[in-house]
């Protein structure tokens, strides 16, 4: 069968729905299902290849977010009418702006059914973009649009548990299927910590705690700041590592600088998904996440799977990634606590090979081909004639929807 993706987000720019989409891509075909995406054109080199099944939309950079590109409605419209779409049996919004408005578009005009998946918390991000506006008035604002773009389709994808649950108390009443990002768990046990470490020109032996991922305000990165001040209270040598870029990247290097912390918390930039990110992972000691917006945490699954033991705050969908697992610390949202946690996890160097077997056990639970098999059971499900399945847990079980 064959899926039309819809995105306003994709690779060059990184981001979890960027990585959520190609993770997917990949491993469909070998499950019977071929995609082709509709995306923005980011110009340059890093677009400029032709790319098998992708449709490339022209577009401008958002205000305020020179990342994002907004792309062009009529070119974006006769890309997709341009398309055999009756080859098509299904059509899979993966972000509410254009995308969104393209694929409902579609689905008025083919009839196809047409799935969207909710990758982003937009009640709790609309604020760090629009400081100037009444939050009360951002969140009701988002609430609504979540609700009326969900009830507008056949089926919902919600990346986590924690998510689906905030999606009904939105209103939404279209069946919700519970379905996380797998991740390449193969890829991210090959890293080579020392490698990296000896690059970088940090400490063989000095603990890092290591955060991956965009370096946004909406990270609660300015959290880890107060635990690496609490990490030097306690006079801990643990120092904090953030890999990523992003547009509080400035802001946090400053007040790195003005807090007196350029001994206890570095910065590498954003690294190569395909080799210098497992190498990350590898010379980590712990992970530290802060978040409580992440509708899943796949970084946190990425960290697990190269044998690292995380600290995190169980909050939204992270909760459904560190329950039950052994290599997870979750401790309350307070800096003196989560030092304190880290502090004890880094205590015991002859925990390590417990702790890393853990994480790697626990992550292989997740894995993208697991994950690609039920979305692909999904798409057949609701191509069939009359179909409407019913919604699926985390582990692919029968719930409530």
């Amino acid at each position: 069968m064959r899926v039309l993706m819809l995105s306003d987000v994709y690779f060059p720019r990184i981001n979890g729905v960027s990585t959520s989409i190609e993770t997917f891509r990949r491993q469909l075909p070998e499950h019977g299902v071929a995609t082709t995406l509709l995306a923005p054109d980011y110009g340059g080199e890093a677009t400029a290849a032709v790319e098998a099944d992708i449709l490339r939309i022209a577009g401008r950079p958002v205000p305020g977010d020179p990342e994002d590109r907004i792309m062009r409605w009529r070119e974006a419209c006769r890309a997709v009418d341009a398309l055999p779409l009756a080859d098509y049996d299904a059509i899979h919004i993966q972000t509410p702006f254009l995308a969104h408005h393209l694929g409902s578009r579609l689905r008025r005009k083919t009839g196809l059914p047409t799935v969207v998946t909710y990758h982003t918390l937009f009640e709790d991000y609309l604020h760090h973009y629009a400081p100037w506006a009444p939050r009360v008035a951002l969140r009701a604002l988002a609430r609504r649009l979540s609700r009326q773009q969900c009830n507008a389709v056949d089926a919902v994808i919600a990346p986590s548990s924690a998510m689906a649950e905030r999606l009904r108390a939105y209103g939404v009443c279209q069946p919700i299927h519970i379905l996380p990002t797998g991740i390449p768990v193969a890829h991210y046990a090959k890293g080579n910590g020392r490698r990296f470490r000896a690059r970088h020109g940090f400490n063989a032996e000095r603990p890092l705690a290591l955060y991956v991922g965009r370096l946004a305000f909406e990270k609660n990165l300015h959290f880890l700041l107060d635990v690496a001040e609490q990490l030097r209270q306690k006079q801990s040598p643990a120092r904090i590592l953030l890999a990523g870029d992003g547009p509080a990247n400035a802001p946090l290097r400053e007040a790195v600088k003005s807090r007196g912390l350029t001994d206890c918390v570095a910065f590498v930039g954003y690294l190569s998904r395909e080799d210098e990110l497992p190498d990350c992972y590898a010379a980590a000691d712990a992970f530290v996440f802060g978040s409580k917006t992440e509708t899943q945490g796949l970084v946190l699954l990425e960290a697990m799977a190269a044998g690292v033991p995380v600290v995190c705050l169980a909050e939204m969908g992270v909760r459904d990634v560190v329950a039950d697992c052994p290599a997870a610390r979750t401790p309350p949202d307070e800096a003196g606590a989560f030092a304190e946690a880290l502090i004890d996890l880094l205590a015991d160097p002859a925990r390590k090979t417990t702790l890393a077997a853990a994480a790697r056990a626990h992550a292989a639970e997740w894995s993208d081909a697991a994950m690609a098999a039920r979305l692909a059971t999904l798409y057949r499900q609701l191509a069939a004639p009359g179909a409407r399945p019913i919604p699926g847990d985390l582990h692919g079980k029968p719930v409530q929807g």
